[in-house]
């Protein structure tokens, strides 16, 4: 395989090296100090965490669900407003949690069952959402205090014995573990194809492919190792997405969002239950909404009405951007973290060499535009080719 295919095929990772490295160098390298690198997906948890969720909705026909920065504003007001009061952080995060999971199956059922179509669903959600978190808030910010609360979401990991004040070794030890899982698995799946006839990669794609993923890997755990090591936020992020990458990879219901969105019609007549896709798309985005809410309501320390505002189009932007399909069938949860990671780095190297932010939203508005539009060209080119 030549360089120019290898480059076609992994082009959203190699748009965002090269993304990265342009920031690095008109920042002067700012964009690299350890504390800026070990942010980037601390401040992008929650796109990272919703777009997984989002992905489903595209999945299943182009649809989004517009209502999850509205979830995240009611839900975090009521964990705000909640732990206020007394109440245990260990109750309140199950709670806000069945909350969002309500307020999903509410508008999975409408679009599910009901045939409602999804744009004004969650249009309505959106208003009515963002009316329950103001109403809670009442026009004012509730401060945050409970430590527990901040522990389980935005604490950081310290081994006795092997890390330092100054250099977390934990980290680099669990970065050289998924380097070298990273490596275990491409083996056996080249195997397993292998033995079973599939097409497969040619082996220095594949070695050319892991060498890149494990020195990215390895380049990120030398740098929070170097300012406070491992997140708990990171771990909630590593969590979701492998959980969300197995259900639409290895499971017969991600399948089954695929086949949705890629003829509904057929999915049907195949026995695909096509009323619980869509209402577990929805619901599952919601929970992931109030999970989102929590985490940055946590890292924030503050909420009032207007929390969670435009978090839907980054979540939305996110998935496009990582090569989602605009008619949907098409689309997968790596590359939907990696839109979610550019959008990140195009943000804080923005916000580091000080652009407006009007600037700001226009740069993101290209990004977006130009990815669906590739999107399209592509699609148009595949059909009459």
């Amino acid at each position: 395989m030549n360089i120019i295919k290898m480059v076609r095929n992994n082009s959203l990772l190699v748009s965002l090296i090269v993304v990265f490295g342009f920031f690095a160098l008109i920042t002067n390298g700012r964009i690299l100090a350890p504390q800026n690198i070990s942010n980037l997906v601390l401040q992008n948890s929650y796109v990272l965490i919703m777009a997984c969720g989002m992905l489903l909705c595209i999945l299943t026909g182009g649809n989004v669900d517009l209502s999850v920065g509205a979830i995240v504003c009611m839900i975090a007001c009521v964990a705000a407003e909640l732990l206020s009061a007394g109440i245990s952080s260990m109750a309140v995060i199950p709670l806000c949690l069945l909350l969002s999971l309500v307020a999903g199956a509410w508008q999975g059922f409408w679009i599910g069952y009901m045939r409602i179509p999804s744009f004004i669903c969650t249009l309505a959600g959106m208003f009515v959402f963002r009316g329950i978190g103001r109403e809670i808030t009442n026009t004012q910010t509730i401060i945050i205090n409970d430590r527990r609360f901040f522990d389980i979401f935005t604490a950081y990991i310290s081994v006795p014995g092997i890390d330092s004040s100054d250099v977390k070794w934990s980290a680099i030890a669990v970065g050289a573990i998924v380097s070298i899982l990273v490596i275990v698995y491409t083996y056996l799946s080249r195997s397993r194809k292998s033995g079973k006839g599939y097409e497969i990669n040619s082996l220095k794609f594949d070695i050319t492919r892991v060498v890149a993923i494990d020195a990215l890997i390895m380049a990120y755990s030398w740098k929070i190792a170097h300012f406070r090591g491992i997140s708990v936020m990171l771990i909630w992020v590593i969590v979701i997405v492998g959980f969300y990458w197995y259900l639409t990879t290895k499971s017969l219901t991600g399948r089954y969002f695929y086949a949705v969105g890629g003829n509904v019609n057929a999915a049907e007549l195949s026995g695909i239950n096509t009323k619980m896709i869509y209402f577990l798309a929805y619901t599952s985005m919601a929970l992931l909404s109030g999970l989102s809410a929590l985490i940055v309501a946590a890292r924030v320390g503050s909420v009032n009405g207007d929390f969670g505002n435009s978090f839907e189009m980054d979540a939305i932007g996110a998935c496009f951007i990582g090569g989602a399909s605009a008619a949907g069938g098409s689309g997968s949860i790596p590359g939907a973290v990696m839109g979610g990671l550019l959008l990140g780095v195009i943000n804080q190297g923005m916000s580091i060499i000080g652009l407006d932010n009007n600037w700001q939203y226009m740069v993101k508005g290209a990004v977006l535009m130009f990815a669906v539009a590739f999107d399209v060209i592509s699609s148009r080119k595949v059909s009459k080719g």
